[in-house]
């Protein structure tokens, strides 16, 4: 088998709180092989942006520690990397798109000021010939008249150029992959399509690698492979994308999917996950998900599960002898 691209083994994140050290990411292993697209999935709190952020090494080294795993791209373990090393492979060969465009782009900056920064970082460009590649790249992201929203500040752009201007500058060079985290956020269902068409585009033009965090099922299912289920810290499925919607295996699994509104008037009733994501804090014997779950036996509460291979490229976090649900309508 080809080696990954990226592959993230058993990786455990703590931040240090008043009290001590929490666990916010625990025994996480995923891969996203060259040219593929992973979507990371959960509810706000399950651990896919502070897994993202590990990647690229970006969280405070004094408050954040990481016991245990690897995180290795092309076989070279990022978290024994120093320091210049990864300022190499940021924005060169990893780009991030963050989730708040308006919050990661400088206000007092004009467009082409921020896109210059990391072409004159990691390709040596300045003068006209930085301003020329930056004009392309808004064309590429397809900013109208780029030329002049070159010169821009981002209070003046729409919450969609916006976006794209961060897009133009996660792939101002080239990398081999993109961490996409919740690019779509904020933004109305028809800029929503317009931006996944756009990656969908850069995707196959740069020949990219995609990592796609996202808490939206419809995003992840128009445009992931693969799919990476996660939920308080830990990965729950781990499947390929339609094998994941026709037959989900872990009961949170199904519980997001039967919770996904459908159009036809033969659909059941929109359902709930009952409860609520623990906290960081919050120490659950067993199975994490054990307190929400209808499906749950006295041994969930008791071992935490380990992930276990229960069909041909499906993995999940659970005892097989769960009943699958129909998912037809979704």
């Amino acid at each position: 088998m080809a080696v990954p691209l990226l592959s993230i083994r058993n990786l455990t994140v703590q931040f240090r709180v008043d009290t001590g050290w929490v666990t916010a990411i625990d025994d996480v292993s995923l891969d996203v092989g060259t040219g593929d697209c992973v979507g990371v999935v959960g509810e706000s709190g399950s651990g896919k942006s502070v897994t993202a952020l590990s990647v690229l090494q970006l969280h405070d080294r004094v408050t954040t520690r990481m016991p245990s795993g690897s995180i290795l791209y092309q076989g070279d373990d990022l978290l024994r990397a120093k320091g210049s090393t990864m300022r190499r492979i940021r924005g060169s060969e990893i780009a991030m798109i963050f989730q708040d465009p308006m919050s990661s782009l400088n206000p007092v900056l004009t467009v082409a000021d921020q896109i210059s920064e990391t072409l004159r970082q990691h390709q040596g460009l300045t003068g006209a010939a930085a301003r020329k590649r930056v004009i392309e790249l808004l064309g590429l992201v397809r900013i109208p008249d780029a030329a002049r929203r070159a010169d821009d500040y981002p209070h003046r752009l729409s919450g969609g150029m916006r976006q794209r201007v961060m897009i133009a500058m996660a792939i101002a060079c080239k990398p081999r992959l993109l961490i996409a985290d919740e690019p779509t956020t904020a933004l109305d269902v028809t800029i929503q399509a317009q931006i996944l068409e756009l990656l969908r585009d850069l995707r196959r033009e740069l020949s990219m690698s995609v990592m796609l965090i996202s808490h939206d099922l419809g995003v992840i299912a128009e445009f992931a492979q693969r799919v990476v289920v996660m939920y308080a810290g830990r990965v729950v499925e781990d499947a390929p994308v339609t094998q994941l919607f026709r037959r989900p295996v872990h009961p949170y699994t199904m519980g997001l999917i039967a919770a996904v509104p459908a159009l036809d008037s033969d659909a059941p009733r929109l359902t709930t996950i009952a409860g609520r994501i623990p906290g960081p804090q919050e120490i659950i014997p067993g199975c994490r998900f054990s307190p929400r779950c209808a499906l749950v036996l006295q041994g969930c509460r008791e071992e935490p599960p380990s992930m276990q291979m229960v069909s041909d490229g499906q993995s999940a976090r659970c005892p097989p002898r769960i009943q699958v649900l129909d998912v037809r309508h979704v």
